[in-house]
């Protein structure tokens, strides 16, 4: 069996669908299912076991997969929230939780693939898998660095398969849930279905007008990386996931714009409340990736918005599939 935590969430959903595509259905649900809003994401997949991160945990702990063939875990599953400010819910939900499955797959010798975040990069302009350019901004960003420095000292001595994925900014279906936090991508579509502007933040950090720099990835290319090391247990370690190149939020709103064909730009205040806890530039540095084998090629802004934004209006339901 494979077990999945954050099964209902963006990401997790994504993979649990890649996983059923490639005949795997003996899987472990692990998110919060009374959720009807995220529960939508699978409710067409073919999963073994729906169960809470709390029950989980606790079965865990009482020995109850000690007699289980397990194939290998992803822990996608996290609070994301970059503006949740609560230390204690985020050093529960990010770092404890995340620690106790560490060990348990150590333990029994289980690959254990997880989802870390560039955040922990902060403002920095070097974006390679180091602790010196690693300088979170934020409590989130922080509760995931944590989680890496304790990644890598078990990589030491590691005597199965540990893997960390620092995902850069990823866009794609279903992630409406995430509100706030979802996608620039989502957020630019929906103004402009509702306004016919798209609004982005004028200049800030030194850069100009909405062009302030990421690293937009396709949630289809980080699904495409998780089930690559699934394929090759012999590769450990944290590992950036990016398209290796930066993009200006001005070419993700034009993507939106050409494929609405209407919509103009305008530009608003950069907020006050994300002064220097922003990061107004990241480019994955994917040579650690590349080393390790991964040769895909990663869809940029243009192809990835399109392939994204053409599945949104097939499904009008919200059955973003």
């Amino acid at each position: 069996m494979i077990i999945v935590t954050g099964s209902n969430g963006f990401i997790g959903s994504n993979l649990i669908r890649q996983l059923n595509i490639e005949n795997e259905t003996d899987i472990i649900a692990v998110d919060d299912h009374s959720n009807s809003g995220l529960r939508s994401n699978i409710k067409d997949c073919k999963i073994s076991k729906f169960t809470s991160i709390d029950n989980f945990l606790s079965d865990v702990l009482s020995g109850e997969y000690n007699d289980k063939d397990i194939e290998a875990i992803f822990h996608q599953g996290a609070c994301s929230d970059t503006m949740e400010w609560d230390y204690e819910f985020l050093l529960k939900n990010n770092f404890n939780y995340s620690k106790t499955l560490l060990e348990f797959s150590e333990k029994r010798k289980i690959p254990f693939i997880y989802a870390s975040s560039a955040s922990v990069y902060g403002n920095g302009k070097i974006f390679k898998e180091k602790k010196e350019n690693e300088n979170p901004i934020n409590l989130y960003a922080y509760s995931k660095y944590l989680f890496d420095q304790l990644v890598r000292k078990k990589l030491r001595d590691k005597e199965s398969q540990i893997v960390g994925m620092r995902y850069f900014n990823v866009y794609g279906p279903n992630e409406q849930h995430k509100k706030n936090m979802a996608s620039v991508a989502y957020h630019l579509h929906q103004q402009l279905k509702a306004s016919n502007q798209v609004r982005l933040f004028e200049g800030t950090d030194g850069f100009r007008d909405g062009e302030q720099e990421r690293d937009f990835i396709y949630v289809d290319d980080i699904v495409k990386v998780n089930m690559w090391f699934l394929k090759n247990p012999h590769v450990s370690g944290i590992f950036n996931v990016g398209t290796g190149r930066s993009q200006t939020f001005k070419d993700v709103a034009q993507a939106v714009i050409d494929w609405n064909k209407t919509g103009e730009i305008k530009y608003i205040p950069f907020p006050k409340k994300l002064i220097g806890s922003y990061q107004s530039y990241t480019q994955a540095d994917i040579s650690a990736l590349r080393e390790a084998g991964y040769n895909e090629e990663f869809l940029n802004v243009q192809d990835g918005v399109k392939h994204y934004l053409d599945k949104l209006t097939k499904w009008p339901s919200n059955d973003y599939r």
